[in-house]
């Protein structure tokens, strides 16, 4: 085996790199080179690719997606309080070297290998890199619990936080999800999609080729938007919705809001058939509920209809649960080189983690439906 670091994945062939891939639309060629090609996560916004390639017989074998990072933006597994105190010590946390997909809270492989004799080389590399490059510290964000097991081999910490996810139990339609949830909460939800259709606005389910130009640009403007409302900088483009809108039409799901034959608003999802992830919304009009109904409901009722088994609803988010969707616990990795912070950090993630635990306990009693013993979320990773 021979390990080299590339800064580009221009020159690795598409084909050989999705078939390590497998059908994470996340980590795509496609999807990680329109991030990269459209400048959203590029070296100017503090993204260096820094990726592991591993070659066998001089062929690719596996690969790790990593970058040397400026900053902690887009991650969704928040480390600003030990970047600061690392300033007030006087000690650079940045540069730091990250495993992550960019602006994406999804849980899935982050080493990409065929079995774990090559998963752990990967690992062993990137720790390999971070000292070589004298980075203050390696993460991995959203791995899965198998390889995160395996960071953990080889000394890096692991970090629990909580998502909200729905799973598909079988259901034959909205009615059936609804009739499995409590009284209250049932009726709430028919109240919200009541309060919407009051409003005049329906709904368009947007598929691959049928998400026309106009549609990315209609998006994109909602999507700005909120993140103008929050005064916040958007990390995507429209080129990059786009060009993914070409070369990953399978994947791509828009939920158009229209009132008087004219869009309101709009959520962006992706999915692999299995399982779909919720990324982005934003709306031009305010209408009471219309948020829970173009993100979560009309969601919800593509997920059965396509028989998809579980809905990610993104990072954070406590609401999500009054409308179906459940804690999940997800998983970080983290490796730091000094000794002193290491110490430090283990003991606080003992604490947060404990933390965790007790939080995802007391959400399950608040849980929506009558037989919460029972209800499960399924993550197909």
């Amino acid at each position: 085996m021979s390990i080299e670091v590339v800064a580009s994945l221009s020159g690795i062939d598409p084909g050989d790199w999705n078939r390590l891939a497998g059908d994470d639309p996340f980590l795509r060629h496609e999807f990680l080179a329109a991030l990269h090609d459209t400048g959203c996560a590029a070296a100017a916004t503090g993204w260096m690719p820094q990726y592991l390639i591993l070659k066998e017989h001089g062929e690719l074998a596996g690969a790790m997606p990593l970058y040397l990072k400026t900053h902690s933006y887009g991650e969704y597994v928040f480390d600003w309080a030990w970047a600061d105190a690392y300033y007030r010590h006087g000690l650079n946390y940045y540069p730091k070297l990250l495993s992550a997909i960019p602006f994406t809270p999804a849980t899935g492989r982050r080493v990409l290998a065929g079995d774990s004799r090559q998963c752990k080389r990967l690992i062993a590399a990137a720790l390999e890199l971070a000292r070589e490059l004298e980075v203050s510290s390696l993460h991995c964000l959203f791995p899965t619990q198998e390889q995160a097991e395996h960071m953990a081999e080889h000394g890096m910490m692991l970090r629990r936080s909580v998502q909200f996810h729905w799973a598909n139990q079988g259901y034959t339609g909205f009615e059936d999800f609804l009739g499995g949830m409590n009284h209250d909460k049932r009726k709430k939800i028919r109240q919200e999609r009541r309060k919407v259709r009051e409003a005049g606005v329906s709904f368009r389910w947007l598929e691959g080729a049928a998400i026309s130009a106009d549609d990315w640009k209609f998006f994109t403007r909602c999507y700005r938007r909120t993140y103008r409302e929050h005064r916040s900088t958007p990390y995507l483009n429209l080129e990059f919705f786009q060009r993914i809108g070409r070369t990953m039409q399978e994947n791509l799901l828009l939920v158009m809001a229209q009132r008087d034959g004219h869009p309101v608003a709009a959520s962006f999802n992706v999915h692999n058939g299995r399982r779909l992830c919720g990324r982005y919304w934003g709306a031009l009009e305010y209408h009471s509920a219309l948020h829970f109904e173009t993100c979560y409901y009309q969601v919800i009722e593509y997920c059965i209809a396509r028989g998809i088994a579980a809905f990610e609803g993104g990072a954070r988010g406590e609401h999500k649960l009054a409308r179906g969707l459940l804690p999940v616990e997800t998983v970080s990795a983290h490796w730091l080189a000094h000794r002193e912070f290491t110490k430090a950090i283990d003991q606080f993630l003992k604490r947060e983690t404990r933390g965790v635990a007790h939080y995802v306990d007391e959400l399950n009693e608040r849980s929506p439906f009558k037989y919460s013993s029972k209800q499960t979320t399924t993550r197909l990773l």
